[in-house]
Parts: structure tokens; sequence; C-alpha cells
């Protein structure tokens, strides 16, 4: 027996698919950036280009820590924070060795990570960029020193408020958290042109 698909179900799927496009940032990335790269530090081969490979976000817990154990409402919290703002659920970390200085002992809960890649990854970094950065007290441009020496690029957020999706009336704590952009085939110089060309609004040299 043949099976016919019902003509509003097929019509459904068509107009899901005619809106799924591709993230702002990364077709500006493929159309506009890595030619632009290639001219500025005369590449010479797209392969030589870096790209972005992933973007992680992470939020250290081990301050609270009662008994070495971590209170639901706190676990709650940063869950929903990373999945809000990431669209996946994070992972917890365990402490791998003991720090007496923080009475954090191995095995105990650290931190919460979430890794994005793809189109999760280029989708966090237009909100990012253009939302979340914008919304910072006092913002004076991002330091320039914060690269490594592969060119990945470390940041920290001192608060979950700076995310629009985030209601402060509803969560029991504030937090902040570290996102790191990590790329390959890259160097100090090359990462921060693309992020610069991608809107990343670092201080200004005068400054």
């Amino acid at each position: 027996m043949k099976f016919t698909q019902p003509m509003h179900v097929e019509q459904e799927s068509n107009d899901m698919t005619a809106t799924i496009e591709k993230p702002r940032l990364q077709t500006l990335y493929n159309d506009q950036v890595k030619e632009s790269v290639l001219k500025e530090f005369n590449l010479g081969n797209v392969s030589k280009v870096p790209t972005l490979s992933k973007v992680t976000v992470n939020v250290g817990i081990g301050r609270f820590l009662d008994n070495q154990k971590l209170k639901p409402e706190i676990r709650d919290t940063v869950i929903s924070t990373l999945t809000k703002i990431s669209g996946q659920k994070p992972i917890m970390l365990l402490a791998k060795k003991s720090v007496a200085n923080f009475k954090v002992r191995e095995g105990a809960p650290s931190a919460f990570m979430v890794t994005m890649r793809g189109n999760h990854m280029w989708h966090f970094l237009d909100r990012l960029i253009s939302l979340a950065i914008p919304r910072i007290k006092d913002f004076r441009g991002l330091k320039t020193s914060a690269f490594d020496k592969a060119g990945n690029y470390s940041m920290g957020l001192t608060e979950q408020a700076v995310w629009p999706e985030i209601n402060m009336a509803e969560v029991n704590f504030t937090h902040g958290m570290n996102v790191n952009l990590v790329f390959e085939n890259s160097t100090p110089e090359l990462s921060k042109y693309v992020l610069e060309k991608l809107g990343m609004p670092f201080v200004r040299e005068e400054e």
C-alpha cells in the first residue's frame, strides 16, 4: 500500500526548511572576512585562514559548595542560565585535584560547561556581540591582551543579567561566566583581525 503524505504536512515541512538560514556571522565570515584576511596578511591560500572551531562557556561553582555539595537552587540556576543562552544542556565538571585554599576536594563539583560548534556557535557569538556585550556596565572595550599563543580568546562576564533571555527576577543569585573562543590555524594577530571584522568591540589602541 502506497502512503501519500498529506499536503498540509508537506507544505509545513517546506516552510520550515525555507526558514532555516545560515547564521549571519557565518555568512559574513565566509563571504567577506576570509578574503579580507587573505589580502591583509598575504596568506596566499585560503587553507591558511584561521577558523573558529568552537566556543565554550563555563561557570565555576567551587565557591558555592556547602560541605563539598552543591545546593539544588545553585545548580538549577546555573544550568538554566547556560541552557537559555546556548540552547544546549551543560555538563558538570568535577575537580581533578584538591585545592586547600578554596576548600575544594578532588571529585567535588567545580564548574558547569557548554561547548558549542556549528550553527549554535555562530548564533551564540552573534548574540554575545550584538546583545550581551553592549549591556555590560561601564563598558569601554574588550582587552586585546586575552589571546593565547594559538590565537584563542578568553573573556569574562561578571553577571548573567547581560543576556536578555535571563530574567533576574526569577533567579536566586548572581553569577558570572567565562567565554572561550577557540581558533584553528591562527595567531593572536589573525584571530583579533577576524573577530574585529565580525564586530567584536575591542578597546581602541589610543585608549
